[in-house]
């Protein structure tokens, strides 16, 4: 059985018309293909019924959870009766009739097994199942949701389940471009990444794809295809490293304001503080990225900074707080106005200096920087905000990257 994994995010579905664009492209795969479609909310809906929630002060993760996926359920049922009056068998699915199992975690749970064969089972009166994305359900028979890009995750793990031929990952752009097009005029889009090279880029403020789906993929070798759902051109393929016939030494600029800045400093200069640290924080679920460490100049203290997510500044700034006693540090300060700048490039693994490169183009503008974390295809820096535009153009243009 050939199957192809369709997704939809949010500007796909955002209205009738656009719905029945969807239409038009599910009818245009069917060939002798058996399609299994995941959409997203309507463009705006999720944000809306966060709103809600959070009017109503709401704690409660099973309720949250409901409140947050209904979105999908429209979107699903809407696709599915216009396919059916195109003669085309269809049949609308939430996460719980499949099912996607999940772990008990609301919000960000992850996904824990999907029954193939029942997929199957549904293949064989239906030729196009529509599922409803960033859903599932656990072993409590509780409704729980995937968390942010919960969309993307779904339909890859769908994919990965069936042995698909490919994920198709449809959006409002044509695929994955060397920079962000608002801010780099001659961005191009680049015709094929690495899953490795998508991973940073996602990891690093690429918006088009969430990180989870692309570890996902890459840890099943699926094949996935961001393109858009509005023109007819193909997009950018996610593929594995060693089909990659030219490794570009840099293939973007990416970049974050989803970053803050935690500085604490006068803690004690011994063995066992930043595990201490990062210890609370990872009990918090806290994502801790870049982290610089040094000692004071009484050569008996230490300052630590590292950076988490802006939605996460204030739980990790409290964590700290009451543990002021057990750390024993002298301040602590936190910074929102910080970005996260980055070039990444599978090339970089065997060509010397990339990161002379950047150092030296910021140098130049006169953009300090505050952090930074290296791997092996990726180098970022943190610096003020004020500067990202600034630092993604003339990155942009140091490393050739125009079309």
């Amino acid at each position: 059985m050939n199957v192809i994994v369709l997704k939809f995010g949010g500007t796909s579905v955002a209205d009738i018309n656009k719905i029945n664009n969807v239409a038009n492209i599910v009818e245009k795969q069917l060939n002798n293909n058996k399609l299994i479609v995941v959409l997203s909310a309507m463009a705006g809906v999720t944000n809306q019924l966060q709103k809600y929630i959070d009017e109503i002060k709401s704690e409660e993760n099973l309720e949250n959870d409901l409140i947050l996926t209904s979105g999908e359920n429209v979107t699903i049922g809407l696709l599915s009766s216009i396919l059916k009056q195109r003669n085309i068998k269809s049949i609308p699915l939430l996460g719980w009739q499949l099912p996607i199992i999940t772990d008990e975690n609301h919000i960000k749970a992850k996904i824990l097994n999907i029954d193939k064969k029942r997929i199957y089972k549904f293949f064989e009166k239906f030729d196009v199942l529509v599922l409803a994305g960033f859903q599932g359900i656990n072993l409590n028979g509780n409704i729980t949701s995937l968390g942010r890009g919960g969309s993307d995750t779904t339909a890859v793990a769908l994919a990965a389940a069936v042995d698909a031929e490919r994920c198709d990952i449809y959006t409002d752009v044509e695929g994955v471009f060397s920079s962000d097009p608002n801010i780099v005029s001659k961005a191009k889009k680049i015709n094929k990444l690495a899953f490795e090279e998508m991973l940073e880029m996602s990891s690093t403020g690429a918006k088009v794809l969430h990180t989870r789906s692309v570890e996902l993929a890459m840890k099943n070798n699926l094949v996935l295809q961001v393109l858009s759902s509005i023109t007819k051109k193909s997009g950018t393929f996610i593929i594995d490293e060693k089909k990659l016939i030219e490794k570009e030494i840099v293939s973007g600029v990416s970049y974050s304001k989803n970053e803050s800045k935690i500085t604490i400093s006068g803690i004690p200069d011994k063995p066992g503080i930043s595990a201490q640290i990062f210890g609370l924080l990872a009990d918090g679920n806290i994502n801790v990225d870049m982290i610089v460490q040094n000692i004071s100049q009484d050569g008996v203290s230490a300052n630590i900074t590292f950076t988490v997510p802006n939605s996460e500044i204030n739980i990790a700034t409290k964590i700290l707080e009451e543990n002021l006693k057990n750390i024993k540090y002298d301040s602590l300060k936190t910074d929102k106005n910080v970005s996260k700048i980055s070039v990444v490039g599978m090339g970089m693994m065997s060509q010397s200096g990339v990161a002379k490169k950047m150092f030296k183009t910021l140098a130049n503008k006169s953009i300090n920087i505050l952090a930074i974390s290296t791997s092996e295809i990726k180098i970022s820096v943190l610096i003020d905000e004020k500067f990202t535009k600034t630092a993604v153009q003339s990155l942009h243009e140091a490393y050739n990257l125009e079309k």
